[in-house]
C-alpha cells in the first residue's frame, strides 16, 4: 500500500470515543480481539457490543477527532 492509499484511507476512517472511560475505537483498527477485523466501520460494530475496558454499549461512545 503507497503512503497516499494509507493517506486516503486514514482521512476516510473515523475514530470513536468511550465517554465513560476514554477507550477510543478507530476504524482503521477495529478490535480484532473481540471479532472486528481492521477496517470495520462504526455502523457495522453490532448493537450489542460491549466497551473492552468498561463494558458501556456503542450509545456511550462519540465520534472524535484524532
Amino acid at each position: 500500500m503507497s503512503v497516499t492509499e494509507a493517506l486516503a484511507i486514514k482521512t476516510t476512517m473515523k475514530s470513536y470515543m468511550c465517554v465513560l472511560c476514554g477507550v477510543v475505537y478507530e476504524e482503521a483498527k477495529g478490535h480484532p480481539e473481540s471479532g472486528l477485523p481492521p477496517g470495520t466501520k462504526w455502523e457495522d460494530v453490532p448493537l450489542n457490543w460491549r466497551c473492552p475496558d468498561c463494558g458501556s454499549g456503542k450509545e456511550d461512545f462519540e465520534m472524535i477527532e484524532i
